[in-house]
């Protein structure tokens, strides 16, 4: 189960990855980089809450498996 605390964390770490990313300067090269920031972060908590609705266990844990690739990839 996924706590609601967990959740809005989740959901503020997205916000605040959006407001980071719209600080950038609005020039070409910076156009790839904003990009992948958003969707490797947003993508954490998209495959968490997409884990909520899962089948089984297993589709659950995958889920989450790829939550923390993207937030690994965020990190980078």
């Amino acid at each position: 189960m996924v706590s609601i605390e967990f959740e809005n964390r989740l959901l503020s770490f997205s916000k605040g990855i959006i407001q980071y990313t719209n600080t950038f300067p609005k020039k070409k090269e910076f156009w790839n980089l904003s990009d992948q920031l958003l969707r490797s972060s947003t993508s954490v908590g998209a495959n968490v809450f997409e884990a909520k609705s899962s089948s089984s266990k297993r589709e659950f844990i995958r889920y989450f498996e790829i939550a923390l690739r993207s937030a690994n990839e965020t990190k980078y």
